[in-house]
């Protein structure tokens, strides 16, 4: 008998620089998706929320989706390839969003390794750079950030547990 751990993140050694995560799955946004971030952050613009407004009083003469929405939508994509087992996420050095998406478009999502370096006050973590992309269903890129995480060294992360025990099926 084999046990499977699904992977979650990775540790530094894991990272090489120039690698690429393709993400998976992608994620279609509905119109409620939209208009549940927008209450649920208050942001109430009615480009996102009011489709007259959006359709007489705008460039895009339909609705779009909260920016914030599409931006966490791809970094939780990236989370089970780059960030799962992550000490912290210590900063987003830029974003970008290059086109706009709307309700019904399907994102997807992926990383590069652009730049690691070993902790300098603590041996048990380094920090990763990466930059992650977003893309819809056209192909058009989306939503573009870099980010550091800080990760753990191998011989230092913590073990997985559950709350439960290993001989489940003994």
């Amino acid at each position: 008998m084999t046990v499977y751990e699904r992977p979650f993140g990775r540790c530094f050694e894991d990272f090489e620089i120039g690698d690429i995560y393709r993400h998976w799955p992608g994620k279609t946004i509905t119109e409620y998706d939209d208009h549940l971030f927008c209450m649920i952050t208050m942001n109430h613009h009615p480009l996102h929320t009011n489709e007259w407004f959006a359709e007489h009083e705008t460039v895009q003469g339909r609705n779009v989706v909260v920016g914030n929405l599409v931006y966490s939508l791809v970094l939780g994509m990236s989370v089970p390839d780059v960030s799962g087992a992550a000490i912290a996420n210590l900063e987003v050095e830029s974003l970008v969003h290059r086109h706009p998406t709307f309700h019904g478009d399907t994102i997807y999502a992926e990383s590069r390794v652009v730049h690691k370096v070993p902790s300098s006050s603590k041996p048990d973590r380094g920090v990763v750079t990466v930059e992650t992309k977003g893309f819809n269903q056209r192909g058009e890129e989306v939503c573009y950030f870099r980010r550091k995480v800080m990760v753990w060294k191998r011989g230092s992360a913590p073990a997985r547990a559950r709350p439960y025990p290993d001989d489940i099926w003994s």
